[in-house]
Formats: C-alpha cells, structure tokens, sequence
C-alpha cells in the first residue's frame, strides 16, 4: 500500500460520551473542575445541562485513531492540537484525518497528518496536527 498527500485516514466512531467516564477520569486525573462530573456546576455557567468532556479524553479519541491506522500508538512521534470547542456527555464523535506529507528517512517513513474531531451533525471541536514514523514497508 502506498501512502499518498491527500489519503484519508480511517475514521473513528465514538458513538456516545459516557458521563460516568467522566466521573471517572476526573478522579484518576485529580481533576476537580465540576464541569466534568456536576450537571448543576454547568448550568450556573450557562453551558447547557450536560457534562463536559475532559480535553485529554478528546485527544485521545484523535490519537488512538491515528495509532490505529499506524499499526500502533507507539509510532505516534509527535502531535499539536488546538481545542476549537466542548463535547459534551451523550455527543456522538468522529475523529478523522488526512495525510498531509510523506518523508523518506533512513529508518522509515515520517507522515505528517492534518487531523480533527467532530461532533456527528455538529461542528469541530478539536483540530491539529500529528506525525508518525512508519516502516517503509508499511502496507
């Protein structure tokens, strides 16, 4: 398989944002912002009645879509992203990404990828960047 400028990458599904991962990952995190876990705490903010993903979470979903489609997050060398909104609990996601550049290196090929979530039917919430090094055999 070659890998060309302007190749899609498979998309990721997410099909809903659990609240109660939420919950979760703010106590693994030490996060304690209400935003993530207190319906109440965001509505006194005015932003609805929903819980608020955490960004890492956000990133991931991108990441994990990107290593997939490396064949491992390991070849995942480096990423940038900008948070261009919220995703809130029950959003339904996608996480997708285009090839943007492909380099011969001596111990492989170093792909660049334009990358994005979005909400299904919604807008992008995250955008950015990611660069992977892949086997020149990758197939």
């Amino acid at each position: 398989m070659s890998i060309e400028e302007g190749q899609s990458l498979p998309s990721r599904i997410v099909e809903r944002v659990d609240p109660e991962k939420m919950k979760l990952l703010s106590a693994l995190m030490r996060d304690p912002n209400p935003i993530h876990f207190d319906r109440g705490a965001v509505a006194q903010l005015g932003m609805g009645d929903k819980t608020v993903n955490q960004g890492p979470s956000n990133m991931a979903y991108v990441l994990s879509m990107l290593g997939q489609w490396a064949g491992g997050s390991d070849r995942i060398i480096h990423y940038r992203f900008r948070f261009l909104g919220n995703v809130f609990e029950g959003d339904r996601l996608e996480a997708s990404g285009i090839v943007i550049s492909v380099r011969e290196r001596n111990d492989g090929l170093e792909v660049d990828c334009s990358l994005s979530l979005s909400v299904v039917g919604g807008t992008e919430v995250l955008a950015g960047t990611g660069t992977v090094l892949l086997p020149k055999d990758f197939a």
